[in-house]
């Protein structure tokens, strides 16, 4: 039972009392009739005025209320001319502006910040209470195609973070962070490439230390030639049977000078590199003079070598470049098949792809492959896939290197 209810029942209890001792006074007083009724009726309008001037202020906190938890914040009360009322009716439409205004104020910043997100090229993954990925935007769904990253965001505790090496020489920066959410922690994980930044930091260290070692080596090395020139002029002074040890002595000397000095060269052709300059150029051309080159090692090895591409399949790029680009990749091919093999040469999807039937990548080198002077052969220099990354970086082209699930491995150029 309501208190409205109660307080109307208490004054129909009280004016059947009032009644009762109206019937007893009219018995004796019979000429007070017509007071009685007109007390009567005053006291019973009188009375339901006070319970509704008690009430209509708890109806309008009841109706405010209601609308407030619905979440309407449009609604206004209209003043009913009491001062009581209207002060009241007031102080609530004051607070429905303001929600409302907050309530605005707060969408319009939601959805600014979600179109932030949404166009951020670093990913952003948001994850429920349990752990699962619950939220993320367009640049986190590319990258959450990736295993390395599906793999690395449970082992991250809160506040760690991990660089994780892609396909392609790709780097990624996955940070970990929790807040709270309704008092529970939740977990969000950061996504950045890292990839320019870490190539040109990279690339200004090797560089600076190729531009050292050049100017020393050079300096060094034009000295010790002209040294070994001026003592060859005194062969004819040796005796005989001294002579042809000696003159052979500085011949090795004199080789393993020039040696050196095709050494470093190599080193200065990646400082060196110019940039490129992008023509139309037919892709079947390039690999039919690759293949004329690299014939004679081809057959020694008894590699065959495949090439599937439309006679009028065209590319935009520096065409020397790009064959230089080529040339290392086969020839690692070649080196990982040994001999008795086969590479493979096709496009599709714009897509230039290159496998070998070979041992492919080790694992454990996998994320070092393109770095530069890490090498995995005996006397190698590991400059060959640093060029084969910059010549492709610089002309914006996306690729990945990769084992493939038959065996071998799978060297892949987009295009698009």
């Amino acid at each position: 039972m309501t208190l409205r209810t109660k307080l109307l029942l208490w004054f129909i209890v009280l004016h059947l009392v009032f009644a009762g001792v109206a019937v007893v006074v009219l018995m004796e007083h019979q000429n007070w009739l017509f007071v009685v009724e007109v007390l009567f009726v005053i006291s019973i309008v009188i009375s339901y005025r006070m319970v509704n001037a008690l009430f209509v202020p708890m109806e309008l906190i009841r109706t405010g209320a209601e609308l407030i938890s619905e979440r309407d914040f449009t609604s206004r009360f209209v003043p009913v001319g009491q001062p009581e009322m209207d002060r009241l009716i007031e102080i609530y439409n004051a607070m429905a502006d303001r929600l409302r205004d907050e309530r605005l104020a707060a969408e319009e910043q939601q959805q600014l910040l979600q179109k932030i997100v949404e166009a951020s090229p670093s990913g952003i993954v948001i994850c429920d209470f349990n752990g699962a990925i619950q939220q993320s935007n367009p640049a986190a769904q590319r990258l959450l195609s990736e295993p390395a990253v599906r793999e690395a965001l449970p082992l991250l505790a809160a506040g760690d973070s991990k660089l994780v090496t892609l396909a392609g020489a790709r780097k990624l920066k996955i940070l970990s962070a929790e807040f709270r959410d309704r008092g529970f922690a939740k977990s969000f994980y950061l996504l950045e490439e890292m990839t320019e930044e870490l190539r040109l930091t990279e690339k200004t260290a090797y560089e600076k230390l190729i531009r050292m070692m050049s100017h020393e080596v050079n300096n060094s090395v034009g000295a010790v030639r002209s040294l070994l020139e001026s003592v060859l002029r005194y062969a004819e002074q040796i005796g005989p049977d001294d002579r042809g040890d000696f003159t052979n002595a500085l011949t090795i000397a004199a080789a393993r000078i020039e040696s050196l000095n095709r050494f470093m060269s190599g080193f200065a052709d990646v400082v060196r590199l110019p940039p490129p300059h992008p023509r139309d150029v037919f892709l079947s051309a390039v690999f039919d003079d690759i293949a004329t080159l690299l014939r004679p090692e081809l057959d020694q090895r008894r590699i065959v070598l495949r090439v599937d591409i439309a006679r009028d399949e065209t590319i935009r790029v520096d065409q020397s470049q790009f064959e230089q680009v080529s040339i290392n990749v086969i020839r690692n091919a070649m080196e990982s098949i040994g001999e008795d093999g086969e590479i493979a040469v096709a496009f599709n999807d714009h897509a230039l792809t290159i496998s070998d039937t070979g041992r492919g990548i080790d694992p454990a080198a996998r994320d070092e492959l393109f770095t530069p002077f890490f090498t995995t052969k005996r006397e190698g220099r590991g400059l060959g896939l640093t060029i084969v990354s910059e010549i492709l970086n610089n002309h914006r082209l996306p690729f990945t290197l990769q084992n493939r699930e038959g065996g071998g491995a799978e060297f892949r150029v987009s295009f698009t």
